[in-house]
């Protein structure tokens, strides 16, 4: 045995999850986890005016034959989350995965990684060093299977992204094949009412056909960071727009300045800012679709809605 592969085996820690502030999330997934084993140390509350709250987490998955164009993605995505303060979840497989984990590792921010085999079996070995790193700059290398447990590879590594998929509040899929793996973590964050952005990209590229088709079914597309950002931390886009815009909230209509104002005051759901700018159907949907074809407000999944 290594000196470094004994440095993990000696630290391997046990909970159930509803004994971490981080991982009790996954006692509302539909089939959760009994057992988490780990290695190094569960993201930390934060303070957020004045009460503790879980840190904001974004998983950051995708394809194990990833592009230059995937890379440049995944990195400056999991460098900009790292950055901010929020824990990139992944899967330290080859390609994505990886590459957002080192990214945020980069700018300093905190990292989790989910292993699909046992806990004492570090997959892939190549990547054991990064599993090192990724503890010892304060996060965390997570199994649900102990090194009892007997597995079938191929059946622990689609049950695992269920568990990728439940720590975060975001999911990003960068770049997907029709058939990859990355598809069945994107299920699970629908399932689990996860938001869920996908990386457009080029239409010949088998690459990108699983996040193209994934943006054609409501996934939110993904062009930048702020993109997520923007939804994890909604009040600080809101002040920086009054700051810098003071919020202009007259549209060329009563009905749109409505919209614009019912959205300012914090309403997302298409239903909501209906009801909030007291307007009938066939009016909102008319003034919200001139607003978006105008550039004032963009469309989200699953009939949401944000200021542009």
């Amino acid at each position: 045995m290594s000196t470094l592969f004994s440095y993990f085996f000696e630290k391997i820690n046990q909970i159930a999850p509803l004994e971490s502030d981080f991982t009790e999330v996954l006692e509302s997934i539909a089939v959760k986890p009994k057992t988490l084993y780990y290695y190094g140390k569960m993201p930390e509350n934060v303070v957020k005016n004045g009460v503790l709250t879980r840190p904001k987490t974004v998983a950051i998955v995708g394809s194990r034959h990833n592009t230059k164009y995937g890379e440049e993605v995944a990195y400056k995505l999991g460098y900009g989350l790292g950055k901010r303060g929020v824990v990139v979840v992944s899967g330290l497989a080859f390609g994505i995965d990886s590459i957002g984990h080192r990214g945020c590792l980069d700018a300093g921010g905190v990292t989790v990684a989910v292993l699909g085999t046992r806990i004492d079996k570090i997959y892939p070995k190549a990547h054991t060093a990064l599993a090192k790193e990724i503890i010892e700059k304060g996060g965390v290398v997570m199994s649900e299977y102990g090194i009892s447990d007997n597995l079938v590879a191929k059946v622990s590594f689609l049950e695992r992204n269920r568990i990728i998929a439940g720590l975060a509040d975001v999911v990003v899929i960068v770049e997907a094949a029709e058939q990859s793996g990355s598809l069945n973590t994107a299920a699970h964050a629908l399932a689990q009412g996860r938001e869920v952005f996908a990386v457009p990209g080029n239409i010949t590229s088998p690459y990108s056909r699983g996040c193209n088709k994934l943006i054609s079914q409501g996934a939110i597309p993904y062009t930048e960071p702020d993109d997520v950002l923007r939804v994890l931390f909604p009040e600080e886009f809101l002040k920086k727009r009054k700051k810098l815009k003071q919020m202009d909230l007259f549209g060329d209509t009563d009905a749109e300045t409505a919209v614009l104002t019912a959205m300012a005051a914090g309403m997302r759901s298409g239903d909501d800012i209906m009801k909030c700018a007291l307007l009938p159907p066939e009016v909102f949907n008319q003034a919200i679709t001139m607003l978006e074809i105008k550039g004032r407000v963009r469309a989200l999944s699953m009939n949401n809605w944000s200021l542009a």
